[in-house]
């Protein structure tokens, strides 16, 4: 999806309807306007960004059980 939007004499810019609805903007919502690189990058911010983020990560493989399995493997070579 892409758009183009004008800066307001305020500093204003009208997010496009579809970016509204696919991104679930509501009046009042809050965003988070950041740089990355060149660019100006708007992002929604989440009422709870942990529980949001939760599940995002697959359960496996497990790093915990990666280094305790290679600490182990270390003591019997050790």
């Amino acid at each position: 999806m892409n758009s183009i939007s004008k800066v307001s004499t305020k500093g204003q810019v009208v997010i496009p309807a579809a970016f509204r609805k696919k991104y679930h903007l509501k009046p009042g919502a809050q965003v988070q306007i950041f740089e990355y690189g060149n660019m100006i990058c708007i992002a929604p911010v989440e009422e709870d960004p942990v529980e949001k983020a939760y599940g995002l990560l697959p359960r496996k493989p497990s790093l915990t059980e990666e280094l305790l399995t290679m600490r182990d493997k270390d003591f019997v070579d050790g």
